[in-house]
């Protein structure tokens, strides 16, 4: 079964799930008097509400690629995340809102062992749904769903605290709920936030994941005609939607006969491999030639004196126009980057008189 389905299937499962849910609770919530169990109940309303925007969501980002949307429509998913973010941060604060309102009221609820039996069910139920979410969520790499279950686990622990409360009230005549409705509360908040910060990040643009980045240049740099890769770039389409770039460096002797196939089994590796679609561009270097490689090991012995430059590459001279060129990547944190990269000019210039250089910074976009 794809992705698509199996995101689609567990959120059909949590929907009917939690009407279910709803209408026992909401009955016997009425039946008590109980204030936390109605809440339960609007809380796992908010669930299926969840699961209905996760299902709307996952269908409209299947949508093939069309003449105003060339890549898809995949991030729509982040949009989904975000809104079921939203959802949970509601019912945070519903949760905190209703139980300080029952403890301003002073309500006191009638619990009968029947409300205990379905308060217990009902924590069980929403134990494994929120386990099953969570395990789906990660396997469908589904930021929706693992917010889901996030919330379905919260969602028992607040049924927990309802349980206690009721046993609590029932045996010792203390009225407990409210309190701990309010630390529930707070906990949902709190996971309702990391959510939605997950979800704006993906939306603006974060860095690729380290482990995929590291084996797509471990991967390129495979190929014994490559001496290096550098400027990988990931841009994040949606879950396993990525199109990006790299550069490779190789000898300069190459002929674009050679190059041609090599960048096109560089690419039908990667996608392969990563499901990534990779653009693969050249840097020449020629560092055997004897004056070029003392430029070369000048360059490397300054750039020790600058503990903000993370890497030096793209590195080539061409010895008839005496032109010297590579990029330098800065630590994002050095306010000064142009100065540093003056002052390395500078230094280069005095040590190989005649020579020009053209220094490009770059930025460090993955590991």
């Amino acid at each position: 079964m794809n992705r698509e389905k199996l995101i689609i299937r567990t959120s059909i499962i949590g929907i009917l799930g939690n009407v279910l849910l709803v209408a026992a609770k909401a009955t016997i919530g009425i039946i008590a008097g109980s204030i936390s169990i109605i809440l339960d109940a609007v809380n796992n309303l908010t669930d299926a509400l969840s699961s209905i925007v996760t299902v709307i969501g996952t269908k409209l980002s299947t949508k093939k690629p069309d003449k105003d949307h060339p890549y898809g429509h995949g991030r729509i998913e982040y949009v989904t995340s975000l809104i079921v973010a939203i959802i949970v941060l509601i019912a945070g604060g519903t949760a905190i809102y209703e139980s300080i309102s029952s403890l301003i009221s002073g309500t006191q609820a009638n619990y009968t062992y029947i409300s205990l039996i379905v308060i217990s069910v009902a924590i069980l139920f929403k134990l494994a749904l929120g386990l099953f979410f969570r395990t789906m969520g990660k396997k469908t790499k589904s930021d929706a769903l693992k917010a889901s279950g996030v919330d379905a686990l919260f969602d028992a622990l607040l049924s927990l605290s309802t349980l206690v409360g009721a046993i609590v009230a029932m045996y010792a005549g203390v009225h407990i709920e409210g309190y701990l409705g309010i630390l529930i509360g707070l906990f949902i908040i709190k996971s309702g936030i990391e959510f939605l910060l997950n979800a704006i990040s993906s939306i603006v643009g974060k860095r690729a994941e380290r482990e995929i980045a590291l084996g797509i240049k471990q991967l390129v740099n495979s190929f014994p005609e490559v001496i290096g890769s550098y400027d990988l770039i990931l841009n994040d389409y949606g879950p396993n939607r990525s199109i990006g770039s790299i550069h490779i460096e190789v000898r300069d002797d190459l002929t674009a006969k050679e190059i041609h196939p090599l960048t096109r089994k560089i690419s039908l590796a990667a996608y392969e491999k990563f499901g990534v679609i990779l653009t693969v561009g050249i840097y020449a270097t020629n560092s055997s030639v004897p004056e070029v490689k003392a430029i070369r090991e000048d360059l490397y012995r300054l750039v020790k004196n600058y503990p903000s430059i993370k890497q030096v590459h793209g590195f080539y001279v061409d010895v008839e126009t005496n032109v010297v060129s590579f990029d330098l990547i800065i630590d994002y944190e050095t306010p000064n980057q142009e100065e540093i990269k003056s002052s390395l000019v500078k230094d280069l210039s005095e040590l190989h008189k005649g020579y020009q250089f053209f220094v490009v910074l770059d930025y460090d976009f993955a590991d």
